[in-house]
């Protein structure tokens, strides 16, 4: 069968399912629309929030932590700046999940992955497809809201230097690279996210299995590392280093914590994203 599916005349199995048809059916679907609306309407609750409360800052209950939100109507940037800190552990948790957990789980809860399947479609040829789009997604995700932040700051509080909250500021022209290298982090951190729904979107029909899953699998990792007794072994989990990039939120550029929390995060995914090929190759696609 698959000698005379590879003879076919005309037949190419890297032109199946192209990346442009997966992107357009995916941006298509209300999640994804509700799940932008979401990450563009953040920033102007903030900022009603900010209006309606006055100045943020005062007491903190972080135990002397980092905290962008004293500083988050100085500029622009520290306003971009303070909404990615303020979603970076939750928030845009959510839409990696929802896109990677979401695209296999769907297709079999709707019986249509055996005929994508059947067109012939190759099993990795359908999983790098959807895997690239789901990623590609999600990066947008990433993207969305610190530019949003960003218009929307810079009109209510100016443009002007990133006031950092330890003291010193980083120079206006600075800002959009460090808080670029920000959201590459962040994006980088979320791939064990992003590894955890795929996976699970191979082994279950159901999608919000998939995503919720991968979401609670997610909180587990942030409740261990807050347990201190376990000492080093956090340095293991990818919550550890999940705001490794308020580093570069420095007048000085620190690359130590970015790049151990990347390889941590690089690592488990790739794990991840093999396992998931492995599995949906081995499966019997009967829905």
């Amino acid at each position: 069968m698959s000698t005379l599916v590879e003879s076919a005349p005309g037949y190419r199995a890297r032109h199946t399912l192209p990346l442009r048809v997966e992107a357009v059916r995916q941006l298509k679907r209300r999640r994804t629309l509700v799940m932008a609306g979401i990450l563009a309407a953040l920033p102007f609750v903030l900022i009603i929030a900010f209006a309606i409360g006055g100045t943020p800052g005062g007491d903190d209950g972080g135990g002397g932590r980092v905290n962008l939100m004293d500083t988050a109507t100085a500029s622009g940037a520290n306003f971009a700046a303070t909404c990615l800190f303020v979603s970076a552990g939750f928030l845009l948790v959510v839409p990696v999940a929802l896109f990677c957990g979401d695209t296999v789980a769907s297709e079999a809860s709707w019986a249509s992955l055996r005929y994508l399947l059947a067109a012939p479609v190759p099993r990795s040829r359908l999983l790098w497809s959807k895997l690239a789009v789901a990623l590609g997604f999600s990066a947008a995700a990433m993207l969305l809201l610190p530019l949003v932040a960003l218009a929307a700051g810079t009109a209510a509080y100016g443009w002007g230097p990133l006031e950092l909250p330890t003291g010193g500021s980083l120079a206006a022209g600075d800002t959009v690279s460090r808080l670029a290298l920000v959201v590459a982090f962040i994006f980088v951190s979320q791939l064990v996210t992003a590894g955890l729904a795929f996976w699970l979107s191979t082994k279950t029909d159901a999608p919000l299995g998939a995503v919720g899953g991968a979401v609670g699998l997610t909180i587990i990792g942030n409740v261990l590392d807050a347990v201190t007794a376990l000492g080093s072994w956090r340095d293991v989990l990818p919550a550890h280093w999940q705001f490794a990039w308020i580093d570069a939120l420095q007048p000085q550029l620190e690359w130590n914590g970015m790049v151990k929390g990347a390889a941590v995060s690089v690592t488990y995914a790739l794990v991840l994203f093999a396992l998931a090929f492995r599995n949906f190759s081995r499966k019997d696609i009967v829905s």
